[in-house]
């Protein structure tokens, strides 16, 4: 007989802890922005951003730690400029591409 396991049992996922190189956080990054949800890339950027050590971060983008932490957290919808500082400091930017192909 197989061993139920409670939800509650379960150890909490960390994105952060898979985001080991360019390639991850940029497919990362895709997959969240393809969602359009301003939140959720805050909460992404987040993830990021403790991955390659939130002080760096904050640093490299020129905004202070404290304001790093409110502006990535889950729900907060930060400023683009905020986005932009934050991407630029984690070595990546962000594309458009067209939604539809043309034929």
């Amino acid at each position: 007989m197989t061993k139920k396991i409670k939800i509650s049992e379960l150890p909490e996922f960390d994105a952060a802890e898979y985001l080991n190189s360019e390639e991850d956080v940029a497919a990362y990054l895709t997959t969240i922005l393809e969602e359009n949800d301003p939140a959720l890339l805050a909460a992404a950027l987040g993830d990021i951003a403790r991955s390659r050590g939130m002080t760096q971060v904050a640093k490299d983008s020129g905004i202070t730690r404290e304001a790093l932490y409110k502006a990535l957290r889950p729900g907060s919808e930060p400023r683009f400029d905020t986005v932009s500082r934050v991407c630029a400091a984690l070595g990546v930017r962000l594309v458009a591409q067209p939604v539809h192909a043309t034929a």
